[in-house]
């Protein structure tokens, strides 16, 4: 961000704008590249689903329902309500989470007050977060109707060597996500052609649009254990209304810090962070892809590769001893 000729702020690019990669020399690229997938990578071998979901998700969860997650009652849909945006909270800190974030914060503006900074960042959180609550929306209600008889109904035990249907439909889902956000962060790099660049000339904000489809799509494949207690008392209610709702509210609780930190941000240092992405051409595209390669390789290699061989159907797979 620098002074023009008329003594103004240029304020960069417009928000939603693809950040421009090919000022950047292919030696830096092929490093943020390089570090990302290895950041991706590590994050797998350290990951510890069992601190995320008990640790830190039941606490979270207990401590807004007032009684332990597992033996609340899900009598009405008022308490079906509740605890769909608990355990959404509960679940606020997921990797890919993280890196949906991360790659938006290019697109914040950074004119004016801070008012008016935060009032121009609710529009791509808005967008985002559209597309997020469509796609729960949709799966709430299909849940709703036949959610019975799908993979995620199942609470059968995993056994060594086999895939269970639910860990299928994770693998696949997941598997999706990751190469999604891989294809857009290596398409932020400059390595493959931009998925969203022609939908993007006429829509400015389908990327925090697509972000938010793929956040909501989180639920399809998410094994979370209160995710799946909701799953099935929607599932067993047989409204589609009721399912909408409550996979509605669990998004929006999944995103809810997320989204504060990312007006906090916004407000606070919106023109020191928009400067520090302005001060070099191409810094924008390297935080866009960085985030979006880390949050793909991990998500990828996490939900296909280490749960192959958690199943024990490959030979091996390097974890760390906390998170066995």
């Amino acid at each position: 961000m620098g002074a023009n000729k008329a003594g103004l702020i240029d304020a960069g690019p417009p928000a939603g704008a693809a950040p421009d990669p090919l000022s950047v020399s292919r030696r830096r690229r092929r490093l943020v590249l390089i570090f990302s997938v290895l950041a991706g990578f590590l994050l797998t071998v350290v990951w510890s689903a069992e601190f995320v979901d008990q640790t830190v998700g039941n606490n979270v969860a207990e401590a807004v329902l007032g009684q332990s997650p597992e033996a609340a009652p899900l009598t009405s849909v008022l308490t079906g309500a509740v605890f769909a945006f608990a355990s959404g909270l509960a679940g606020t800190f997921t990797a890919c989470n993280i890196a949906a974030f991360g790659a938006v914060t290019p697109m914040m503006d950074a004119a004016g007050t801070r008012w008016e900074r935060t009032r121009r960042s609710l529009v791509p959180l808005g967008w985002m977060s559209l597309g997020m609550v469509t796609v729960s929306a949709l799966y709430g209600a299909v849940v709703g109707l036949v959610g019975t008889s799908m993979p995620q109904f199942s609470q059968a035990e995993n056994v060594p060597g086999t895939l269970s249907g639910r860990s299928v439909q994770s693998m696949v889902v997941f598997g999706l996500i990751g190469l999604a956000m891989l294809w857009m962060g290596l398409a932020a790099l400059g390595y493959l052609p931009d998925p969203l660049a022609r939908v993007s000339a006429r829509f400015a904000h389908a990327r925090t649009l697509f972000l938010g489809v793929l956040v909501g799509g989180f639920l399809v494949g998410r094994p979370y254990p209160l995710f799946r207690q909701l799953f099935r008392d929607a599932a067993e209610s047989g409204n589609p209304f009721y399912g909408a709702l409550a996979f509605v509210l669990q998004s929006v609780g999944n995103i809810a810090v997320m989204a504060a930190l990312f007006l906090l941000l916004s407000s606070a240092a919106g023109r020191r962070h928009h400067a520090w992405l302005a001060r070099k051409p191409g810094r924008a595209a390297l935080v866009t892809g960085a985030a979006l390669i880390v949050a793909g390789a991990f998500t990828f290699l996490y939900w296909d590769v280490r749960l192959l061989a958690r199943r024990e159907i490959l030979p091996w797979y390097p974890v760390a001893p906390w998170a066995q």
